[in-house]
């Protein structure tokens, strides 16, 4: 079954819709983002702010102060750029409980181009103080995600893509933010993934063990906080790291990752993402092909690594 993570993301909004402090804005996408299903089931809690993602921000920051749990949602490149100042400062330096949803995240945007494909989001939310950064991999990790937002305190940046995607998981995971999770145990090495690669690790992994390589495949669908058990665990217990996102190799996973490691555990950490440059129009498997984000890609690396 393929879904898209902002399919799952309008779906579980509608689910929620009876949650007393739940309320969803958008910046005039909705049929995008798929808040429209959650405006046509409870209108009376839904807010088109219109082409105006500093407004929708400052207006979300607003409904916190006052108790709510607002969505603000819209295209991650509209969001985390164009919205920047209004995200650090209405909502993160106040710890509001405001959840920044961008959709439409990554270079698998496709079509709409390099203007529309966020490659440093992730990064830009990274250095924010106090701020969350969640990346689901699947449509049944997005719900879970989504109920574990509601339950947490300060400010979050859900990262969502446009492309329908594999699932990950059989049923919804127990998820908790800050904890990362292991799918496939090995000891050959391992492959630290986020958001889509994280299939894109789990086949690696198969086309890998035919050639009798057996790797570790771990999920990091928290960012930030990031799961340094499991991090220090994986670089004592593998050879070598592989970090896999569809994201600027600058200022992500990968280097959350790095960093992390230079200070506890200096390891060599192979970073797998979009290099220094920007996207391009063209459709979303051609894409990951020419930015080398496919499985193959993670292959080649990781036999590399291995001899």
């Amino acid at each position: 079954m393929k879904k898209a993570t902002r399919q799952a993301y309008g779906e579980t909004l509608a689910i929620l819709k009876s949650h007393p402090d739940l309320v969803v804005l958008d910046a005039d996408l909705s049929a995008a983002t798929k808040t429209d299903i959650f405006a046509k089931t409870a209108p009376e809690k839904f807010f088109n702010m219109g082409i105006a993602e500093a407004d929708m921000i400052g207006t979300a920051a607003g409904l916190a102060l006052g108790g709510k749990r607002p969505f603000a949602s819209s295209f991650a490149i509209f969001e985390a750029g164009r919205a920047y100042e209004q995200i650090r400062n209405a909502v993160a330096y106040q710890r509001l409980n405001v959840t920044v949803a961008a959709t439409h995240s990554g270079i698998t945007v496709g079509e709409d181009g390099g203007s529309h494909q966020a490659i440093e989001d992730i990064a830009l939310m990274r250095v924010i103080p106090g701020m969350t950064i969640l990346n689901p991999a699947d449509d049944l990790e997005t719900e879970a995600a989504i109920e574990a937002i509601l339950k947490h305190q300060g400010p979050v940046y859900l990262r969502l893509g446009r492309l329908a995607v594999e699932r990950v998981h059989q049923e919804k995971p127990d998820f908790k933010i800050g904890r990362a999770e292991t799918l496939i145990e090995g000891n050959d090495g391992t492959i630290i993934a986020t958001g889509l690669l994280v299939q894109e690790a789990l086949k690696a992994a198969d086309i890998l063990a035919q050639r009798d390589v057996h790797v570790r495949v771990l999920n990091f669908s928290t960012i930030k906080p990031l799961d340094h058990q499991l991090v220090l665990q994986a670089a004592k217990e593998t050879p070598w790291l592989i970090t896999a996102e569809e994201h600027s190799v600058i200022g992500g996973l990968g280097s959350a990752v790095s960093e992390y490691l230079s200070e506890h555990y200096p390891k060599k950490v192979v970073k797998i993402g979009v290099q220094d440059q920007f996207g391009q129009s063209g459709s979303p498997d051609k894409l990951m092909a020419y930015y080398q984000l496919t499985a193959n890609d993670i292959v080649d690396k990781a036999i590399e690594l291995t001899k």
